[in-house]
């Protein structure tokens, strides 16, 4: 993911609703990012950090990104003339964040995210990394987003008759909640969520069709799942099971039970593996229950969730 192509996409999600209200009348579609600057500075300082500036043009409040040293500024072009960057002030985004702002930048977030993620999938689609190991996934996304994505869940590989068949997650064909879904909302009731409004993707993305085949795709199929999380942006990953915790831990480890249960930093995410919720597992339940008991604590500490 870059700026460019940020750029691109954010051009297909801008439209008249999202534009600063008080100039909404003058937004055409010759002109997208008319009303944009304040809610795409956030989106970009989401990404790449930075800073989120302002500066006034034509007598007008207008917004951009410093990222080290370099102007970023993705509406630039509403403008018919250059523009002077010099006397810019550094603005505190939650000083943005009105409540009008606040509303549009969320509609804007949740398109882009589909958009990004869309390209993804078409990567997903087309890929032959695996082909003989796998069945194809054969649904719209491989990734399905939650209310929000301040945590999101990573599994190991679709299941043969859940979400892949029934196309709604951790359910079965007629419906029925799956065991694993029953055992790990039992656990999300600890931290006062809805495991079908927390954001869900798979380590592996199609259907091995057989369990050997496992660590060959999860290994094929990093580079995709790393993509998905950087659109996704989590606070948390909550890592279900050993192979998509190895495949996201930044260091080798003998045993998965000397991982579960520790939020490590890798990169910019904070990752926790815990015990896979299928009752097949011993420690489905029990022995997460300790590790979902200290989540309740720490959400209301560093991890704000």
């Amino acid at each position: 993911m870059n700026i460019e192509n940020i750029k691109k996409v954010l051009l297909d999600c801008y439209s008249k609703d999202l534009c600063y209200p008080k100039v909404q009348d003058n937004w055409t579609e010759n002109n997208k990012c008319f009303g944009m600057c304040a809610i795409t500075s956030l989106i970009i300082n989401d990404y790449f950090g930075g800073n989120i500036c302002k500066i006034y043009v034509d007598g007008i409040g207008h917004y951009f990104n410093k990222i080290e040293d370099n102007i970023v500024d993705l509406t630039s072009n509403q403008f018919n003339h250059d523009i002077n960057y010099k006397d810019y002030q550094i603005i505190n985004r939650e000083n943005i964040l009105t409540d009008d702002t606040k509303n549009r930048y969320n509609i804007l977030k949740i398109r882009l995210t589909k958009k990004l993620l869309n390209q993804v999938d078409e990567k997903v689609y087309s890929c032959q990394s695996c082909n003989q190991l796998v069945d194809k996934f054969p649904n719209d996304s491989t990734v399905f987003l939650g209310k929000d994505n301040d945590i999101v869940l990573v599994g190991e590989a679709t299941a043969n008759n859940g979400w892949r068949k029934s196309h709604k997650l951790w359910c079965d064909i007629n419906g029925k909640v799956l065991p694993s879904g029953i055992v790990l909302q039992k656990l999300f009731d600890t931290i006062d969520r809805d495991i079908f409004e927390t954001t869900f993707l798979e380590s592996v993305k199609c259907y091995p069709l057989m369990r050997k085949n496992l660590k060959t795709c999860s290994i094929n199929c990093k580079n995709i799942m790393l993509e998905q999380l950087k659109i996704l942006n989590p606070k948390l990953i909550i890592t279900l099971g050993e192979f998509p915790t190895r495949n996201l831990l930044n260091f080798k480890f003998n045993k998965f039970s000397d991982v579960v249960g520790k939020i490590y930093e890798v990169s910019e995410y904070k990752i926790l593996p815990i015990y896979h919720p299928s009752p097949i597992s011993p420690k489905s339940y029990k022995g997460n229950i300790p590790i979902f008991e200290k989540l309740n604590c720490n959400k209301k500490s560093h991890l704000n969730l």
